[in-house]
């Protein structure tokens, strides 16, 4: 039997969706087309569509994972699973300095006063460590996410020169959805709780049914990015 229209246009975006970000991540993995190539990952409720992608063109990939040690202990086992059904191999972990965590944040307690400090320390300034020496970096962000994600082109810049790729920015959470079920990917144990955005423990909550996907993240404060994608407290959206 014919499948109905409706069906056949739901395969054709999804064909077409795919087939370009497989196209982006290639020219950016396989073929470097802005030097080297790494990508960063929470493996939160939605990174397994990408690092599922990012497996099919190498798997060799440098994927780096941005541990806090505030992480959940579910996003520490999903974080191993992901890389080893998908044989991901460089997976590696990026956490603060020991002893700058000892300066600034002894006692664990930065993100009660200070949230926006306590990102920088345990996210922006490792990162951008980790990035020396890579031209480009792949990111999972989504238009669909939040307001502040919503301009988000498919390659931008950083405030350091790199290339900053999204190759999942016109992706609808529908999308997402049926990669999961194409693929039978694994998902975040977290989800069916209730988590849609799954960050640092003492700053995540559960979602109510049909608000923002990160109304989780930071809730009750205007804060909506930990920093990676904002420099001097404007979301970075600069254009390649």
């Amino acid at each position: 039997m014919q499948p109905d229209l409706g069906t056949r246009i739901r395969e054709i975006n999804a064909s077409s969706l795919e087939t370009a970000a497989l196209a982006l991540l290639d020219e950016a993995i396989a073929e470097k087309a802005h030097g080297e190539a790494a990508m960063v990952s929470s493996f939160g409720a939605e990174s397994a569509v990408l690092l599922h992608l990012a497996s099919q063109v190498d798997p060799t990939v440098p994927v780096l994972f941005i541990d806090t040690r505030m992480m959940f202990a579910e996003t520490l086992d999903y974080q191993a699973r992901l890389a080893g059904e998908f044989g991901l191999t460089d997976v590696r972990h990026i956490s603060a300095d020991s002893r700058e965590l000892r300066r600034n944040d002894v006692f664990g307690r930065l993100h009660l006063s200070n949230p926006d400090a306590c990102c920088n320390l345990r996210k922006t300034v490792p990162l951008e460590t980790a990035l020396e020496g890579f031209g480009c970096w792949i990111n999972g962000r989504k238009r669909h996410q939040s307001a502040s994600r919503a301009s988000i082109r498919l390659a931008e810049t950083d405030s350091s020169g790199r290339v900053k790729l999204n190759p999942l920015a016109f992706w609808e959470a529908e999308d997402i959805e049926a990669y999961f079920k194409r693929y039978g990917l694994p998902r975040h144990p977290m989800v069916a709780k209730g988590f849609t955005s799954i960050g640092c423990a003492p700053c995540t909550t559960r979602v109510a049914g049909g608000a923002d996907p990160r109304s989780g993240r930071w809730a009750g404060l205007e804060k909506t990015e930990c920093g990676i994608h904002i420099e001097n407290g404007v979301v970075s959206r600069t254009a390649a």
